[in-house]
């Protein structure tokens, strides 16, 4: 299959943007540059409502995340839900005209609604066009993710394919394809590394500061605390937090670097012992790309659960929402040598994927078929049970 390939996002939550951008770049590197365009529908249809929208939307996770945290569950169990997507007719619309305009030989979704304005475009008329689902969160996966169908779905690991499975998702529709990250991870897999704990080097610790992250500060200040670590913080367009830190750093002999808003992450997290961050899509799958361990200090209800569960049940790093206890565990990470982080580093090594973006470019253009038109995939029978 040559041609163009349309890949569809959304701004609500980083995940969906970072996996289109890894994704785009795939196909570029494979058929050429502009193999492939990214739309965000929503931002087209309505730019103020659509910015509105996205504030609201991290309003709600940072500051009322058990409101979040129904939200998502009514999501999950709703049967009006679907009807509700499907009559988005501003969004339906363009994204329509995009269909028309690019004519792509493919569409890959890495938001779950544009299946269901596919689903209500394809029933006025066939689309002729394979679309595809890229999943990009983990095992607490919302059913708006398959309800409406698709041609077939890639998901990140194992775990994610069982719980798609048991909603009675068709399983010769599902890839295991890891996370679409950059080509950085595949690039330099075999040359970028930490250096040898059992060899006496100093611990490297990225601390990646998202905003209201709980006592950001105070957790920056004990990491500095710690002479024998070198320590990187990011801190995002967050200035004034950027200079209070360089002030408390201004004094440690141990290597420290106190950064602003980087593209170096990938970087960073292949250079550093252990990753400190809230469970977000892009972040924990990076990590895991990286091989670097990681202590969630932050989940969002939902989605984020899914991130640190998949962690938790490979024994990779550990959850610390204080900062005593994010430098606790890396204490006992890096004692006796690093032998607990060496365990961690080898628990990672079934889920890296640094290919994924890749692979599922190659599959991709590998497809064919047309858009699923069939009704609605029944709800997970727990969520059905837990309605009743």
């Amino acid at each position: 299959m040559s041609g163009r390939v349309l890949i569809l996002t959304a701004g609500f939550g980083e995940g969906h943007n970072a996996a289109a951008r890894s994704l785009a770049a795939a196909f570029d590197a494979r058929q050429g540059p502009g193999a492939a365009r990214v739309a965000d529908v929503f931002a087209l249809a309505g730019p103020r409502g659509n910015a509105l929208a996205r504030r609201s939307y991290l309003g709600l996770i940072n500051r009322a995340p058990w409101l979040w945290r129904a939200a998502y569950g009514w999501m999950h169990r709703s049967a009006l839900l679907p009807g509700l997507l499907r009559s988005l007719r501003r969004e339906r619309h363009v994204l329509a005209r995009l269909l028309a305009e690019e004519a792509p030989v493919a569409v890959c979704s890495t938001y779950p609604v544009y299946a269901y304005l596919l689903q209500a475009l394809a029933r006025e008329r066939p689309l002729g066009v394979p679309c595809f689902s890229v999943v990009t969160d983990s095992i607490s996966i919302n059913s708006v993710w398959w309800r409406a169908g698709a041609d077939g779905w890639f998901v990140p690991n194992d775990e994610s394919a069982a719980v798609m499975r048991e909603a009675g998702v068709d399983e010769r529709r599902l890839q295991v394809a890891g996370f679409p990250v950059p080509a950085f991870f595949a690039a330099h897999e075999n040359e970028l590394a930490p250096p040898d704990l059992a060899a006496g080097a100093n611990p490297r610790v990225l601390y990646i500061i998202n905003s209201r992250t709980p006592a950001a500060e105070d957790t920056a200040r004990l990491l500095l605390q710690e002479t024998g670590w070198d320590v990187t913080c990011t801190v995002g367009r967050n200035r004034r937090l950027q200079r209070e830190l360089e002030e408390l750093a201004s004094s440690r002999s141990a290597g420290t670097r106190i950064l602003g808003w980087t593209d170096e992450i990938p970087r960073l997290l292949m250079t550093h012992h252990v990753v400190i961050s809230k469970a977000g899509g892009a972040t924990t799958q990076e990590a895991l790309a990286a091989r670097c361990p990681m202590i969630v200090n932050q989940i969002v209800p939902g989605q984020e659960e899914g991130n640190y569960e998949l962690l938790r049940r490979h024994g990779i790093g550990a959850l610390a929402l204080t900062p005593s206890a994010v430098k606790w565990e890396l204490q006992g990470a890096f004692a006796h040598g690093g032998r607990g982080w060496r365990h961690w580093r080898r628990a990672l090594e079934p889920l890296a994927r640094p290919r994924a973006a890749a692979d599922i470019a190659a599959a991709v253009l590998a497809g064919s078929g047309s858009f699923a038109t069939e009704e609605p995939i029944p709800l997970p029978h727990r969520a059905a049970a837990a309605s009743a």
